[in-house]
């Protein structure tokens, strides 16, 4: 990617939810003066609907002077235009110039390499959106597997405590017929006939 693509894509602002480029940078591409631009623009007011060019409010130009977008020694009193990427193509058509059919070209480029880096963006975005509720998944998964772990392990825990009371159980009735006497085996001796 060229400096000078760089540099244009750093002019494009999103504003009301588009992107756009102010009248002054737009000048400084096409090499003449704001004033110049905007009274071509003037003299074309049928080629520029709303779509294509709209003149910022003072609210818009003091929060891009306080993100020092446009300078605060900006010498018109006027708002200055943004120009939707349709209304940038259109300058060029107004403007005629070669410097200015180079700068346009630059500029369609600009907002073509803007718009594939959103697009591409947004993609990973929604990759990302989608890897993290496959992770919340497993995580959940996790869970359960560990609270039914758990569960077994609590029942295998209780069987084997069972067993080891009914061992002790077992132990202890074998004492208990240890101590008692033993029959004796055979015949009585004492037998009276």
């Amino acid at each position: 990617m060229s400096e000078d693509l760089i540099i244009v894509q750093n002019l494009i602002y999103e504003i009301r939810g588009q992107r756009v480029m102010l009248d002054s940078d737009l000048a400084k591409l096409y090499q003449v003066t704001t004033g110049a631009l905007n009274q071509a623009v003037k003299r074309n007011m049928e080629r520029f609907p709303a779509d294509f060019m709209f003149r910022l409010t003072d609210e818009e130009v003091l929060n891009m002077m306080s993100q020092s977008v446009i300078s605060s020694k900006r010498k018109t009193s006027s708002p200055p235009f943004a120009f939707t990427e349709q209304g940038v193509a259109m300058l060029a058509s107004v403007l005629k110039s070669p410097i200015a059919v180079a700068a346009s070209i630059s500029i369609m480029r600009a907002f073509v390499q803007v718009r594939q880096y959103l697009l591409t963006s947004a993609s990973m975005s929604s990759e990302l959106r989608e890897l993290r509720a496959m992770v919340d998944l497993l995580s959940m998964q996790q869970e359960e597997n560990l609270a039914a772990v758990n569960d077994l392990s609590e029942d295998v825990r209780e069987e084997i405590d069972n067993l080891y009371l009914a061992i002790a159980e077992l132990s202890s009735r074998i004492e208990e017929k240890k101590q008692e006497p033993r029959r004796k085996i055979g015949f009585p001796r004492n037998m009276e006939d």
